[in-house]
């Protein structure tokens, strides 16, 4: 990796830090909305993105407060999902795997956290994350894309 690169991935697992504990209120817990889950489609345009949106994951968990399950699991469902959007950046569903993923995977130790039936926490968490990869993630890659093809 090159030191632009490096700088780009830093600043991605900040941001995504910064924006979850700016709105920490709504960032945690079984009925969450989460705006820094927008950067989750940035694998999309930066492969360094991948690494970065676990870290940013993961220190966003360590500080949560939820414990090891969500400190590893949301990290590892986290990278899945970037790696799942790099792999399919050509395809919609690189916008779809954050959204699923999440909704079908955060919400098993989710429901057991809180006591909150399976299929509520994965509406709940599957229709925030779509809510934010969609009406702000997706917009953010185009205006991204179209300011890269204006500086080529």
């Amino acid at each position: 990796m090159n030191t632009k690169k490096i700088t780009r991935g830093a600043l991605i697992a900040g941001l995504y830090i910064i924006i979850t504990f700016i709105l920490s209120p709504v960032s945690f817990g079984p009925l969450q909305f989460r705006a820094s889950e927008a950067l989750t489609v940035l694998p999309i345009l930066y492969p360094e993105a991948i690494p970065a949106l676990f870290i940013g994951v993961l220190l966003s968990n360590i500080i949560g407060g939820l414990g090891m399950l969500d400190i590893i699991g949301g990290s590892l469902v986290t990278l899945l999902a970037a790696y799942l959007t790099y792999r399919y950046r050509d395809s919609f569903i690189a916008y779809l795997s954050p959204i699923l993923l999440n909704g079908f995977l955060i919400s098993i130790y989710l429901h057991i956290l809180f006591g909150i039936p399976y299929w509520i926490t994965v509406i709940q968490i599957s229709l925030s994350e779509a809510v934010v990869v969609l009406l702000i993630g997706y917009p953010l890659v185009q205006i991204i894309k179209k300011r890269m093809d204006s500086l080529d």
